[in-house]
């Protein structure tokens, strides 16, 4: 088991990932299995990898859950070239794929977490538990001796939880709850789940339904109730998704909503607060913090198409922004445009 320094800055990850590949390459023969967060992080590397090892005959391979069947089958079948495969925590333990000899751990993943405060579902990029991390380093032994770089510190790794908390106690009950009424499966609190939900969580659970109108008095589904189970978000979000239908204005809400499901791109340090505060002007709406989002983007939108990857990153350290957060604000928003495509709401 071999680990660098924690990698924190994307394009120092890249690099991380590199030296690795070319040092695991020296090895012998085998494929190699890199663990990255989001498809984004996957679409990327690939292409730093095409460049960076130009001279050899590899054959690069993404495999994500959203990856089309066909495109995932091709992990599976024999090749005369070394394969790398870039993959999501999909195949962490989901997905065996055959002749990995090799594996390079970033050590973070998206983990579906409840926000209480915000009553929102989720989706951050959080540090994986040990036991993750130990189960990805055991994709590299099936086949016979292996080697797992972990591009973070056994310090870090120490100070890890043990275990990933189960789903169900991570997660926005309101959402189980409107799943298990539209399948008619019963009450939640007599459903027989592995590690059953606090009561205080589903109580939670019911009373955002009701806040929102997905059930009546009576804890019954209502005709927007059975709306929103067709609808694969989070409860409250397909709630503003079917409200911005009604009244024309989804593209806007579609922003609103995504940027709703991350932290703050906004960034404030404390030895620059009178600058951020200064630079965030910008954005800044009297109407509405949701206006001011939709400011932010548009700026965001229009500086990518006119500037290089570097130079967006640096436009973003100006304004004081995060450059990771924002792009995963257009992963989120890319990922609810297409549910609402396939939900044929226009």
């Amino acid at each position: 088991m071999l680990s660098r320094d924690t990698i924190s800055d994307s394009d120092t990850e890249s690099a991380a990932i590199l030296a690795s590949v070319q040092e695991l390459m020296q090895h012998g023969n085998g494929d190699i299995l890199i663990f990255l967060p989001t498809e984004r992080d996957i679409m990327e590397t690939a292409n730093d990898l095409r460049h960076g090892l130009k001279k050899q005959t590899i054959e690069i391979l993404p495999l994500y859950a959203r990856l089309p069947v066909q495109q995932q089958q091709k992990v599976f079948q024999t090749s005369p070239h070394r394969r790398i495969i870039l993959a999501t925590n999909v195949a962490e333990s989901s997905l065996t794929v055959p002749g990995i000899r090799y594996v390079i751990d970033t050590g973070t993943a998206r983990i579906s977490r409840y926000s209480a405060r915000s009553r929102t579902q989720r989706l951050p990029i959080e540090a994986v538990s040990q036991a993750s991390a130990d189960q990805r380093a055991g994709r590299c032994g099936r086949v016979g001796p292996g080697v797992c770089i972990r591009l973070y510190s056994e310090s870090d790794y120490n100070h890890r939880e043990h275990y990933t908390t189960p789903e169900i106690q991570r997660t926005n009950l309101a959402s189980v709850i409107l799943r298990t009424k539209a399948l008619k499966l019963g009450e939640i609190e007599s459903f027989p789940f592995l590690d059953p939900p606090k009561a205080a969580a589903i109580s939670d659970g019911y009373k955002t339904l009701f806040e929102i109108g997905a059930i009546d008095d009576r804890r019954n589904l209502t005709s927007i109730g059975w709306k929103l189970s067709k609808l694969p978000v989070d409860p409250r979000i397909g709630r503003m998704i079917l409200a911005a239908q009604e009244n024309g204005v989804l593209p806007e809400m579609l922003i609103v909503a995504s940027v709703m499901e991350i932290q703050d791109p906004r960034e404030r340090p404390q030895e620059f607060q009178g600058k951020a505060d200064a630079a965030h002007e910008a954005f800044m709406d009297k109407r509405s913090d949701f206006f001011g989002y939709i400011k932010l983007w548009d700026f965001y939108q229009n500086l990518k198409e006119k500037t290089s990857r570097n130079g967006l990153r640096k436009a973003c350290q100006q304004h004081f922004l995060s450059f990771n957060r924002m792009r995963e604000w257009e992963d989120i928003h890319a990922e609810l445009q297409r549910i609402v495509r396939e939900a044929g709401i226009k």
